[in-house]
């Protein structure tokens, strides 16, 4: 069987499912929420009653049993008519749910998953700290063992979703002097005495997300919380991450294929010397250069997808996608404010939204230049 580039119909349902509810439910207040930085509660409520949250969980937990794939589209759909809610939806369910449902016990995952994945709560992943942001195994946050507890000691930076979750895995050094040997990940439930979220931060974009601080006081959590065994919670988040690059990439061509199509809109509508701008050369040329990168940032993105859900290696070509689209996102945005002029300056066009967004896209789940070291990595370097 030769290349098939066809959607299944399971899939071009989810993506028809998701364009719809991005275009008639989602982008008409994404510029107000982008203004005011409401996190939009009802329509996380309403993405969970559509499925949103469970499309890549099997049923048994709660979820629509969908693939990599069509989890990818929802992502980018979603991503296209508001980046906040986008990273909501790939937060939740790559970071947050991914962890439960890659390493959890059986006992863990029906306690946890169900509810996360009809959307009735969210989920959060605690690995960013103030001083360990890329280097991941400088973790200082410690949990010591004590009987059937462990006491958890830290805190955590640039956690999304986590004043609205219901439970965050946390990475903690259980074994000091171990290096990445040493870092375990727990399930902290929220409340949990002496577990408190600081204020929202003032961010440069995504203000419609929900984005905070943590931090743990002698935080008991049952030994039952632990995921997996001591020792293996670097392993867990670097597979974790891997996958969650795929959903930055999904959430970066969204944010592009939205600047694409307000500058081609625009550029058309707007009329200089005559005819509209997208009659010129130079215009044109950008338009183009967009359009191939949306395209092949689609396709890597995709293909990174389809490779997790065959069960084969995907980690240099979820970097790969995750890097090249969140940087094909930055330039197109920013190609879509130089299109639209000083408009494109002004509040009242949402390209700088699209460009103040797309920014995030080269930074979560691994900065550009980490994705290059992985991608080095994974040629033998």
């Amino acid at each position: 069987m030769g290349l098939n580039f066809d959607l299944t119909e399971e899939q071009a349902a989810i993506a028809k499912l998701a364009r719809e509810f991005a275009d008639e439910v989602v982008a008409p207040g994404a510029g107000q929420r982008d203004k005011t930085g409401e996190f939009p509660l009802e329509l996380v409520k309403q993405m969970g009653k559509l499925g949103f949250f469970g499309i890549p969980f099997s049923e048994a937990y709660g979820g629509m049993g969908g693939d990599t794939v069509s989890y990818a589209l929802a992502v980018e759909e979603i991503s296209r008519a508001d980046a906040s809610l986008g990273i909501t939806l790939a937060a939740h369910c790559s970071i947050g749910m991914g962890p439960v449902y890659y390493f959890g016990t059986e006992e863990q995952k029906q306690k946890w998953l169900p509810a996360a994945a009809r959307g009735e709560s969210l989920a959060s992943f605690g690995l960013t700290e103030p001083g360990a942001g890329s280097d991941s195994a400088g973790t200082r946050t410690t949990a010591v063992r004590a009987g059937d507890h462990y006491v958890i000691n830290g805190s955590k930076s640039f956690i999304t979703n986590a004043y609205y979750c219901r439970y965050i895995v946390c990475t903690a050094v259980t074994a000091p002097g171990k290096g990445h040997k040493g870092i375990s990940a727990l399930i902290v439930p929220n409340p949990t005495e002496g577990f408190s979220i600081g204020p929202a931060y003032e961010k440069m974009g995504l203000h419609a997300s929900d984005t905070r601080p943590l931090y743990f006081d002698n935080v008991h959590v049952p030994a039952e919380n632990l995921l997996g065994s001591e020792g293996e919670g670097f392993r867990q988040f670097m597979v974790t991450l891997d996958g969650g690059r795929i959903s930055i990439g999904a959430m970066a061509v969204g944010i592009a294929q939205a600047a694409l199509d307000a500058a081609l809109k625009y550029a058309k509508e707007r009329v200089q010397f005559g005819q509209s701008i997208s009659k010129f050369q130079a215009i044109q040329f950008k338009l183009a250069d967009m359009a191939m990168e949306v395209e092949m940032a689609r396709m890597m993105v995709l293909k990174a997808a389809w490779l997790k859900d065959q069960g084969r290696p995907f980690t240099r070509e979820g970097a790969m996608a995750k890097l090249f689209a969140s940087e094909a996102a930055t330039r197109a945005a920013n190609q879509a404010i130089q299109i639209h002029g000083g408009s494109g300056y002004m509040e009242d066009f949402p390209v700088s939204r699209f460009w103040r967004d797309a920014k995030l896209t080269e930074i979560g789940e691994g900065t550009s230049e980490i994705q290059r070291i992985v991608i080095a990595k994974q040629l033998g370097c």
